[in-house]
């Protein structure tokens, strides 16, 4: 059977953009092959001008919302705070290898929670590295911290909706609150998190350092700590750092809020980003301006342009396709649901990332006529296989990949064999017991269906 012009171009501009995404020759910024392979799509005629406003509808809601949360992040940056937090976790480890270990995998999950994942790997990362470089750590002892780290800000995204520019998408497609997707996936998701992270202390205990150096000062060395301007208070003092994160999280809050009650979120983020711009300009005299050339834009034209291609996928039958395959197995009850889903999501992840990934999946669950709770419940368990499944490979996740780029940029050296022969044994184990957890959970919440 023939396939037409349409179909041809739609799948040749998908698998030419995952395929440069997760080569990026020189360097190559993720959104040029994205912005490439939706002017193919829209030119074979796979998606059309209506549905491009029906697009931008559907994504800009969420694209806002990250975008005010880096400003956020880069707003934390001028303050000094990551370095604080950094110096505060070498104080709190008390000279423990073990210790430490446990501070940087809860710092990252709480850097997530605030901000998002691709966020928390470019705010931890070049912090934990300077860290250790000044604990003096070898090569091999630093793999233990940096790579669950990593691990666990990516899979951070999972507890929450707002962490993750594509669950955020997601969400409006299945037409979820962002209030009852933390009320069904926060437990199961953040207790998938503690099992993750013990499985990664039991791989890596004899790896980790039993001792190291009480306290560490890194605010001479590291670019983000150099004064920037004459008068160093505010800067580093506890209080003022304590108030900072309090504000951060009545921000983070008042998300789930306005979602409660059906005020758009982005409208509570871009508040939230503007009253602390307007902080920073009090305390540091820093007008807001360079806030334009730090925003990294191209996250909007790269969601954009996926979700283009994504769309073209759907208009010309890849759902339709899926939906035969995964109907009948998703629909029989709440366990085979979560089961299936997330483990579908899981290997469409690890081999396209997970941003495509989770569309394709999200609108295929859309078409199945699922009840409304199985429909949740196999939506969720497709953000489980997108967040944590995914990170089998490192080009399971964006975030995984900006992180690999840091670690070269550092000179760290963490091959495919060392990430994959320590995910190969606590990826599978913690995607299972998380989904298992998630039907259980929402069963307990509603015992009647």
């Amino acid at each position: 059977m023939l396939l037409s012009a349409p179909v041809l171009l739609t799948l040749f501009a998908f698998l030419f953009t995952i395929v440069l995404i997760l080569w990026r020759p020189r360097g190559l910024n993720e959104a040029i092959p994205a912005t490439f392979g939706a002017i193919v799509v829209l030119i074979s005629g796979a998606v059309s001008w209506p549905d491009l406003l029906q697009i931008t509808g559907t994504i800009s809601g969420a694209a806002i919302t990250i975008m005010a949360t880096i400003v956020m992040a880069i707003v934390l940056e001028s303050f000094g705070f990551f370095v604080w937090a950094a110096e505060g976790l070498a104080m709190r480890a008390r000279g423990s290898g073990i210790r430490l270990f446990w501070y940087v995998n809860l710092i990252c999950f709480l850097m997530t929670l605030f901000f998002n994942n691709d966020g928390s790997i470019l705010i931890t990362t070049p912090i934990l590295l300077i860290m250790l470089q000044h604990l003096g750590l070898k090569n091999h002892q630093k793999i233990p911290y940096l790579l669950s780290g990593a691990l666990v800000a990516t899979a951070s995204s999972a507890p929450i909706g707002v962490s993750n520019i594509v669950n955020l998408i997601a969400l409006k497609i299945v037409h979820m609150d962002l209030y009852m997707h933390t009320m069904m996936m926060f437990v199961p998701a953040t207790i998938g998190l503690l099992f993750l992270v013990t499985l990664l202390f039991l791989c890596f205990y004899r790896q980790l350092p039993k001792q190291i150096p009480r306290s560490v000062s890194i605010r001479s060395s590291h670019p983000l700590s150099r004064p920037l301007h004459s008068e160093p208070n505010p800067r580093y003092t506890t209080r003022f750092m304590q108030s900072i994160l309090l504000f951060v999280f009545a921000v983070r809050l008042s998300l789930f809020g306005a979602s409660y009650v059906h005020i758009p979120i982005e409208w509570v983020a871009v508040l939230g980003s503007l009253l602390l711009l307007g902080w920073r300009w009090i305390y540091l005299k820093m007008p807001p301006k360079d806030i334009l050339a730090k925003i990294p834009w191209h996250i909007l034209i790269f969601a954009f342009g996926m979700y283009v291609i994504i769309y073209g996928l759907n208009n010309i039958g890849l759902t339709e396709k899926l939906v035969s395959i995964f109907q009948p197995l998703v629909s029989g009850d709440l366990m085979s649901a979560s089961l299936m889903m997330g483990g579908l999501l899981s290997a469409m992840s690890t081999l396209f990332n997970n941003h495509p990934a989770l569309m394709v999946g999200t609108l295929t669950l859309t078409q199945m006529g699922l009840d409304p709770l199985t429909l949740k419940i196999a939506y969720l368990a497709s953000v489980i296989g997108s967040d944590i499944g995914s990170l089998l490979l490192p080009i399971g996740t964006l975030a995984s990949l900006i992180w690999m780029h840091i670690l070269k940029q550092y000179k760290v050296k963490i091959g495919w064999k060392d990430y994959v022969k320590v995910t190969a044994i606590v990826i599978p184990p913690t995607l299972v017991f998380t989904l298992v957890l998630l039907a259980l959970w929402v069963v307990w919440l509603y015992p009647a269906h």
